[in-house]
């Protein structure tokens, strides 16, 4: 058994940008874990309507 661990998770969330203004997109989380609970997040992006792949501090969660 594995004390640390890597997990991946998508989740769809509601973003907003202004170019588009309110979408609907799936964004992947990269967690790590230690015995399976997790306790920091490393990475998050999403992608995009076009298949481009863009970290989500581009936008703002919609309100």
């Amino acid at each position: 058994m594995k004390l640390i661990s890597i997990k991946r998770e998508t989740k769809t969330e509601g973003r907003f940008t202004k170019k588009m203004g309110v979408l609907q997109t799936n964004v992947t989380y990269i967690k790590k874990q230690f015995l399976s609970i997790p306790y920091k997040t490393l990475h998050k992006y999403r992608e995009t309507y076009y298949g481009e792949v863009k970290d989500c501090e581009d936008c703002q969660l919609a309100r």
